[in-house]
Parts: C-alpha cells; structure tokens; sequence
C-alpha cells in the first residue's frame, strides 16, 4: 500500500513539472513573438514581409468569409499564440469573429494625408516633430501622418481632419478544431519544415499574425533577403530581362528594403507587397537566370557614405532622370542627378534644364533611337483628358464639389529634368485654384503616366498632354537598364550611371 501510495504521488509530481514547465515554455514562446526585433532582423539578413494586410476586416478580400487555411503536404504545421496555446496538425483553420468589448474606449486622433507617398508623409512627419508634436507614419491604405489629439491644439497650415471613433468591438482569431473554437492572442507564430499553403498557394515556412493599428491583422513572412529577391525580381524587371540588368535589381531590391525596412515599424513589419513597396508574390517556379543574377551578387548593397542608399527605380524616365526633390516633398540625394539617359552624342545637342514647356517640346522631339530604355511602351505617349475626367478625379479625392467647374490647367512650375513640379487647376470658384504638387499630380490625376508632360488646350472641355516615361523618374530606369545590358554594359557599369558617387559593398549578415 505504501509503495502505491509513493507511486501515486511520484506520478502527480510529474504531471506537475510536465504542466509548469508547458506553461512556462508557452510564455517564453509569447515573450519572444512580442519581442521581435526588425532592426536585429535586417542584421541576420532576414525581412519580415506583410504579404496580407488588413484581415477580418470590412475590406478583407484575402481571406474568405473571414477565414485562411494554413496546410502542408507530408508534415505537421506548428502554431504557438501569445495566450499559451500551441497547436501542431497537419492543416490549420483561422477565422476572425468581432468579439464585444467590455468597457468600449474613443480613439481620437488629428490626421494629416492622404500622401501619395511614404516620402511625402515622413517629410511632413519631421516637420511636425520639428514643432514638438508626437507622430506617427501610418498607412490605412493611404500613406498618413498622425498625432495625439489634444484640445487647444493651434491651427495647422497642411490639411487635416480630427479623427474619432467609439471602439467597442474587437477583431479576434480563433482556431477551428474538431472540439470547436480556440481564442488566439497575437502575435501568434506559424512555421513548419516545409512549404506551407496559404489558401492553396505556397508562400514558404515560417508566418506570423500581428495585430495592426487599425483593429484588423497583418499575415507576415520572414524571409531571406535571397529568397525575398526570387519574388521581387520576376515582377519588377522580369524574369526574361538580360542577365547584367537582373543582377542591377537584385542588388537595388535589396539595398532599397533595407534602407526602407521602417516603413511598417508601428505594425511589426519591414515591407508590403504592393507597388508602395516593392513588388512580391511567393514564387511557384524555379527561374534559373533569377538565381544566377541574385547569388552572384549575394549581400551586395549600394553605400553612400558608409550607409545604404535609398535606392529608387521606376520603369521608365521618358529619357531624363529626376532628382528626388522634383518627385517627392522630401530633401535631394546627392546621388541622384538629372541628366539626359542616353548616348553621349545625344547629351553634347541637348543640355538641361529643361525650364519651359517649348523646351520639353523640343526634348520630346529629338531621336528616339538616341536613348536607353526608348522600347518602353510608355517612353512617349499621348493622353487626351476630358474636363469631366479631371472633375470625377478631384471629387473622388475631395478637392472640389459636385457643382464647381473644371475651367483650365497650368503647369505653374518645372524642375531641372522638365518634369511638373505644380499644378494649378482653375475653377469656377473666385480664387479658387487646385494646385497639386509634385507626387500629388499622380496620385490625384492617376491617369498621367509621369509628371513629364506638356499642356496643350485644345478645347474647353479638352486638353492634350505630351509626355514620356512611367513613374517618378528617379533612380534606375529598368527599361535603361535593360537597354544597356543588351549594349554589353556591366551590373557595375548600369548602377554607376544612374547612381552617381554611391559605391558597391558587400554587407555584414550576423550568424544565427
């Protein structure tokens, strides 16, 4: 009886480490996920990648119906949230419910935006910082700056509105389980040893779910800087392009992460997927070339000044490059420069700036055949605007009302390169005008391929615009690089032209 007895209570001894010590490791487990560090990240050579923002709620077109299933195909998937659970099956279901909120709390903040970028929202940022305000970069798909509201705050020169809600409800996950609904707390860690599908696509091995700034939820990948580039490089320069210029973007891609891996720091991640990033999805395929092109410059990064460059690329600068402070309301990089993007023959007949719009008329009308990248689709291009297409544009982005008139458009200021840097679009309303500036004109007016473009009337309610190129104009053109590659030019050679005075340097990744 006695030796039962010791057996019995050697037996509950057991069952008590083994709980103490699963609950203690779950904690550790929760601290961890809590503790992600993005800055110690990069320096392992890691990015943490938002692949899907925003889910559970209104706007959520990931997930159906509020739901993502997580499978592998031979092994087990491991799921570890932040209230201890800790799951491990071969396929994961994750639903999202709006659970009541017990004592409801009011959200108020002032919000300055929309930006059409995350330039012009930081630029705004630092202003505001300058004068002793809190803020805050956010993006609620739009690039925003936030403060605190406080009451007698002063009036503000930038546009802005006061934002307040009654939270009285929260977003939360659950798994689904053959017992029923299991209450998950963020971050919640999923990882396997192989690849996992996400709504039947293979994404890769290791995700988290964090919950963001706006109530709803973020499915982020952690990822190597290598495997990052296999799904950036197909969709940004192509995966057919020649070999010199697929190495150019592999080096840029990842230069421009790094630099700009703090754009999401508020909601625990380095990068989106979207074009306000850089463009990613998971690769299905083996690309052979887009191998090559990233091993070969593996960890290779553009520097100026000992520091990695904000390396912008576009798809094609019309012929000239921009300076950064002509495209964005932000400070000038010293290695960006305008200049004329083609053979030196063609940079002794046209010498910048291009000042006026009968000098951009002149530029659009020299040789095509002189420039890189002159295939591009959109190099030159022709858009005839309707006074009703502009009218539809600034109602959507509330400038004007429904009953103002669109009367006439102004170029009012060009910089160095020619491109529009305002704007003016007059209205029926007395000293009424709209003037969009830099960055704006596009986001506003979204049908303009680039803010290089001349203004010609061609009726009341008809304007033509000429112009050339596809995006902001900084930075690597990929249609030049392309171009130049094909010419025989080197990766070194392509990222010397239209990176001036930034050097190539190989980057230190910590063991892990």
């Amino acid at each position: 009886m006695k030796l039962k007895i010791a057996f019995f209570r050697l037996f509950l001894g057991c069952i008590s480490f083994l709980i103490i010590n699963t609950k203690f490791s779950s904690n550790v487990v929760a601290e961890e996920l809590l503790n992600v560090e993005l800055n110690k990240e990069i320096k392992k050579g890691k990015f943490l990648i938002g692949l899907k923002q925003y889910l559970g709620g209104e706007n959520d077109k990931f997930s159906q119906k509020k739901n993502i299933i997580f499978m592998t195909n031979k092994g087990f998937l491991n799921l570890m949230s932040s209230n201890g659970i800790k799951h491990k099956s071969k396929q994961l279901n994750i639903t999202w419910r709006d659970v009541p909120i017990k004592n409801p709390k009011t959200i108020e903040r002032i919000v300055f935006g929309p930006f059409a970028s995350y330039e012009s929202a930081k630029k705004v940022s630092e202003r505001l910082k300058d004068k002793g305000f809190e803020t805050t970069v956010a993006y609620p798909r739009n690039w925003e700056v936030w403060i605190p509201f406080e009451d007698n705050l002063p009036e503000f020169e930038l546009k802005n509105n006061i934002f307040r809600k009654i939270n009285n409800i929260q977003i939360t996950p659950f798994l689904k389980s053959e017992h029923g609904f299991i209450k998950l707390e963020g971050p919640i860690h999923i990882f396997a040893d192989e690849e996992i599908k996400i709504n039947d696509v293979k994404f890769g091995k290791n995700f988290y779910l964090i919950k963001d700034s706006y109530g709803t939820w973020t499915l982020i990948q952690k990822i190597k800087f290598d495997d990052y580039l296999e799904g950036v490089l197909p969709y940004e320069i192509g995966p057919s392009s020649p070999l010199e210029a697929l190495k150019a973007q592999a080096i840029i891609a990842r230069t421009w992460g790094i630099y700009n891996s703090e754009r999401f720091n508020m909601d625990k991640y380095h990068l989106c997927i979207t074009t306000q990033c850089q463009v990613y999805k998971p690769p299905q395929t083996i690309n052979s070339r887009v191998q090559q092109a990233i091993e070969e410059t593996s960890n290779l990064v553009l520097k100026y000044e000992n520091q990695p460059i904000n390396a912008f690329y576009h798809g094609s600068n019309g012929g000239v490059s921009a300076t950064a402070g002509e495209s964005w309301q932000m400070q000038d990089y010293s290695y960006f420069k305008s200049f004329i993007d083609g053979s030196k023959s063609l940079t002794k007949i046209f010498k910048l700036p291009i000042t006026s719009e009968s000098d951009l008329n002149n530029f659009l009308d020299l040789d095509k055949e002189q420039f890189y990248g002159s295939n591009h689709s959109l190099f030159r291009w022709n858009k005839k605007i309707s006074r009703l297409e502009i009218k539809e544009k600034l109602i959507k982005n509330k400038l004007i009302n429904i009953n103002d008139k669109v009367l006439d458009l102004n170029a009012t200021e060009r910089g160095s390169s020619g491109r529009v840097i305002k704007l003016e679009i007059q209205t029926n309303k007395v000293n009424k005008s709209i003037v969009l500036v830099k960055d704006d004109i596009r986001r506003v007016l979204s049908f303009i391929p680039s803010n290089l473009f001349t203004i010609n009337k061609l009726s009341d309610d008809l304007w033509l615009l000429r112009g050339g190129g596809f995006g902001h104009g900084v930075g690597l053109s990929q249609s030049g690089a392309i171009e130049m590659a094909k010419l025989g030019f080197s990766y070194e050679q392509i990222l010397n032209h239209y990176y001036r005075d930034a050097k190539l340097k190989k980057i230190e990744i910590l063991s892990q």
